[in-house]
Order: C-alpha cells, then structure tokens, then sequence
C-alpha cells in the first residue's frame, strides 16, 4: 500500500517457464500482492510436460531436480493462487505468454482461475509506457532484484508502477 494515501496497489503477477513456444510451461508463479504480501509456488510439472530448454534454465536457475524435489503439485499451486488472488485483477507486463502458461496450468488442474489476468499496459498512459523500462531498470537494481525469480520480478513490476504513478503524480489504481 502506498503510506501517503492509503490507496492499494495493483496486483501482479510474473511466471517462470521451462522455455518458450509449444510446448513450454509453468515452473514458478510469483505475485506481490496489493497489501504487499508476495506469494510465490515452484510447480512440479504434470507427467505430460516434457518440454525444457536449457536457455531459459540459466536464466531462471531453476532445474528440474529443484522442481521434482521442491515443486507443488499443480492442484496445490491452483489452490494457493485463487485464495490469494479471489476476485482481484492481476496484472503482467508479459501478458500473451503468462496467460498462455497460466491457461495451462489451470487447464492441467481442470478448473478455471477465481481472478482476471490483465496486461500492464491497460494501467499505462503514453508517458508511463515511454518511461516504464528505465525505471524498471533504476527498481530492479534498488530493490537488488538480481534474482529472475517469478516472486522478485512481480515486486519489481509492482514498485516500478507505484514509482511511475507517483512521479506523475497519478492515482494508483486507474
């Protein structure tokens, strides 16, 4: 929450795949959450997900040993996500792919989210898109987000708004 006005932050949320295109998946579902919470799940990936690319493993560091030990089963990551996120609308800055993986794990699971994944740029006016990587870029390093985890980088997404909203001197929620 913003301390000057009370006024609750968006909510986001940013996934971390086994790669990208066919085939690729969820394996961590990160949100910050309006009240400042994060909640963040490794997934064990569904018998049927086959896909890996080791590229988006040096990104993410995750392998597939840390998700078979440490992942939750993909019920138990659908659960944890619609208690926190009941109702809300989620923002991502990367919309068509969380949505698509996001869509994935949902459909693994056999339900349907208890919330509404929305693009970042809905929130954005012109001079918000023009600015938000430069920003971006000065939170991430304050907030010494090195980490390209899926918990981190939603605080990240979170803060740059809320930077943004308040050097423009704009509400937080539109």
């Amino acid at each position: 929450m913003c301390a000057a006005d009370s006024e609750p932050l968006p909510v986001f949320l940013d996934i971390e795949a086994s790669g990208f295109g066919a085939g690729s998946y969820p394996i961590e579902v990160g949100c910050a959450l309006a009240d400042g919470r994060t909640v963040c799940c490794l997934v064990r990936p569904a018998a049927s997900w086959r896909h890996w690319d080791a590229a988006a493993e040096s990104v993410h560091h995750i392998s597939r040993e840390v998700l078979a030990r440490h992942g939750l089963p993909v019920q138990e990551v659908v659960g944890r996500l619609d208690e926190a996120l009941h109702g809300h609308q989620v923002y991502s800055d990367a919309w068509g792919n969380d949505y698509a993986w996001l869509s994935r794990l949902y459909d693994e699971a056999d339900r349907v989210p208890h919330f509404q994944l929305r693009s970042l740029r809905e929130l954005l006016s012109e001079d918000e898109a023009a600015r938000w990587h430069e920003v971006k870029q000065v939170v991430a390093e304050e907030l010494h987000s090195t980490r390209h985890r899926a918990s981190s980088d939603a605080r990240v997404l979170q803060t740059t708004y809320a930077r943004l909203r308040a050097q423009t001197g704009a509400p937080l929620t539109r």
